[in-house]
């Protein structure tokens, strides 16, 4: 691992490519000689879901899957949107943009 690996991880992870966990995969196979950060994760297909469509249709499904917790937010329990999200991250086997879901399920509910 070399300064300009770990630039490159930190500016995947900054433009918004990657999240933490991704980032730490990546890492990892740095680690194990696969090549660049860039180059495991293109191999290992990680990316960030930032697409409305496909997290959209997720959230949707999250949102009608779970209407107790999305009463509570209607009824202004913000906080309970963590619970929703965990759900679109699950989804989308950890690939959704979080704070892009966010703003998608409050949007809806809201």
């Amino acid at each position: 691992m070399t300064p300009a690996h770990v630039a490159e991880l930190e500016s995947l992870v900054t433009s918004g490519r990657l999240n933490d966990a991704m980032a730490r995969q990546a890492w990892d196979g740095v680690l194990a000689g696969e090549g660049t950060p860039t180059e495991v994760a293109d191999a290992r297909g990680l990316r960030l879901v930032a697409d409305t469509g496909a997290l959209g249709a997720a959230v949707d499904a999250v949102i009608a899957a779970n209407p107790d917790v999305a009463q509570k937010i209607r009824d202004g329990k913000v906080q309970a949107v963590g619970a929703l999200i965990g759900q679109v991250m699950k989804q989308m086997k950890g690939q959704a943009d979080a704070a892009a879901a966010r703003e998608l399920i409050l949007a809806r509910l809201g």
